[in-house]
């Protein structure tokens, strides 16, 4: 078995290898058969594994670096925790404009920093750890494993047989043809994490969500950034407003953002490594001290032999169907090495479509799922289901509608005025198609939005329930209100002006009047019209 080493070698690290990859492990004896042989220990592989067992399957899982996955070891969990400590220097600097004065001098103690990153990881790795899948009864084997047939798998110099496989290898950073990038040397979040010291400059490649996250997480904790990018705009595939904001916010902390750059060449001059690129139809350069690669993925398909599995693959990963099968129908795919939404909430999403097809005959589908996403750039950009232009294209007419944080009254007290939260509705109805939120909550509150869409729960009822105030959840309220206020047509307006015109009159008490007080409020309810509380609220 290989030997992992990761830097530094301190007791963070030799904890979370201890759970995730321990040098003293020993692979069982096979199983002459398996229920289910999954390939790769990150979130998707795990999911589909733990799952497997606890419904009674036999399971082997098969890793080759360490459990986990880019999750735990390379991205979300070390990201996010860094993340923390980068927003709690925002605030920091910012707490002059809540009445908070803060020494001069204030800085991040950037080894401490990473210190606390490796002590969460490990702190987090016992639940993905070897032990926990020991303890759940599935048959572990570190080491690289290699399809010998359409139902078999080497792997440690022994053959796992199957009925049915899940692979699951996840991706990784892309190699960029940069000239000179691979000689000046780069990180990627595989590496980013090791540092202890704090780069004096930062270059980024990428102004996506990785890049973009770390670039403001860097800047914040004292290195001077600069980041790159062939788009017009950060975040590319967000809503442009969003993007704007995030834009703005990036700005305002000191990153220098080059969009539409082209970098042609890299060079290490003096000890520096030199970008020279095209900006504006001028020829420039920046130093920097080290750079980060933060453009493109690419899916781990090397050494599965999938020729032998019959599985077919491109470059962009595993060729799944709806049901996540590939074209061996007994193997199906999973996660970042065959989804577009490479999101570890989707890769567990997707694996428990996987468990229900591949050991229960289900039929259900990968295109069935409504997936949220967050970029955690303070502000924070989540977002759900189709964008106007995506509702555009598939032939969808939609209303939007628009809810400032500046008009919403815990944001206002928190200091967080400037995004806001759009919301998507089919024309002509209150079926919500998608939404995005612009805060540094986003990413809490874009989950009542995805739980509407999944529940089939429109504007019009969202309108109806109770939001704690003041919340910033309260900005979806005031959307539903929105959309109930267009239900007031000119013509249920003069319906309702001709009742209270009845209802204030000396004459209602007359008979005739009587009844045509009866008919409007025949009339209303016809209407199907319930707007009290929504006309009342400005």
């Amino acid at each position: 078995m290989t030997t992992v080493t990761l830097l530094p070698q301190d007791e963070h690290n030799a904890a979370l290898l201890a759970n995730v990859r321990p040098p003293e492990w020993q692979n069982p004896q096979p199983a002459s058969r398996y229920n289910l042989v999954v390939i790769g220990g990150g979130t998707a592989g795990l999911v589909s594994a733990v799952g497997a067992a606890g419904l009674g399957a036999k399971v082997a899982l098969v890793e080759k670096y360490m459990l986990g996955g880019d999750c735990l070891n390379v991205g979300c969990v070390p990201s996010k925790t860094i993340i923390r400590s980068a927003k709690l220097m925002g605030d920091i600097r910012a707490a002059a404009g809540f009445g908070i004065e803060v020494p001069p001098g204030v800085a991040a103690d950037f080894g401490a920093v990473m210190d606390r990153v490796r002590r969460v990881r490990a702190d987090l790795s016992d639940f993905d750890s070897v032990w926990r899948m020991r303890r759940l009864g599935i048959d572990l084997f570190l080491g690289e494993g290699r399809f010998t047939g359409r139902d078999s798998l080497a792997v440690g110099g022994q053959t796992l047989r199957f009925k049915k496989a899940v692979i699951a290898t996840g991706a990784r950073a892309m190699p960029l043809p940069i000239p000179g990038l691979a000689e000046a040397g780069y990180l990627t979040n595989d590496k980013v994490f090791e540092l202890t010291e704090r780069p004096g400059h930062l270059g980024v490649i990428g102004a996506g969500p990785i890049g973009a996250e770390l670039a403001q997480t860097f800047r914040r904790l004292g290195s001077e950034v600069t980041v790159f990018d062939i788009l017009p705009q950060v975040l590319g595939r967000e809503d442009r407003d969003a993007a704007d904001i995030v834009e703005s916010v990036l700005r305002r902390d000191g990153i220098d953002l080059i969009l539409e750059a082209s970098i042609k060449k890299i060079t290490v001059e003096g000890g520096k490594k030199v970008f020279f690129f095209g900006h504006e139809g001028r020829d420039k350069r920046v130093e920097v001290d080290e750079i980060l690669s933060a453009a493109g993925r690419v899916p781990n398909l090397e050494g599965l032999n999938l020729e032998a599995a019959g599985v077919e693959y491109q470059k962009k990963g595993v060729v799944v169907n709806d049901y996540l099968q590939t074209t061996n129908p007994n193997i199906y795919a999973v996660g970042d090495v065959a989804l577009s939404y490479q999101f570890t909430h989707t890769a567990d999403a997707a694996a428990r479509i996987v468990l229900q097809n591949a050991l229960f005959l289900g039929r259900k589908k990968v295109s069935a799922l409504t997936v949220p996403w967050c970029t955690y750039t303070d502000p924070e950009v989540a977002h759900v289901g189709l964008y106007p232009h995506e509702a555009e294209a598939a032939g969808m007419a939609v209303d939007t509608f628009v809810q400032p944080f500046n008009k919403v009254d815990r944001a206002v007290a928190d200091g967080d005025t400037g995004g806001f939260l759009k919301v998507h509705v089919r024309r002509g109805t209150d079926k919500i198609v998608g939404a995005t939120i612009v805060s540094r909550h986003a990413g809490e509150l874009i989950s009542e939005i995805t739980l509407a869409m999944v529940a089939g729960v429109g504007l019009k009822t969202l309108a109806t329930v109770i939001h704690p105030y003041p919340t910033q959840a309260e900005a979806i309220k005031k959307v539903a209100d929105a959309y109930n206020r267009t239900r007031l047509t000119p013509t249920v307006k003069k319906m309702f002006e001709r009742w209270f015109s009845l209802a204030n009159s000396e004459r209602l008490e007359r008979p005739e009047v009587k009844l045509a007080a009866g008919a409007a409020v025949v009339g209303l309810a016809l209407a199907g019209v319930k707007l009290v509380s929504a006309v009342l609220k400005e």
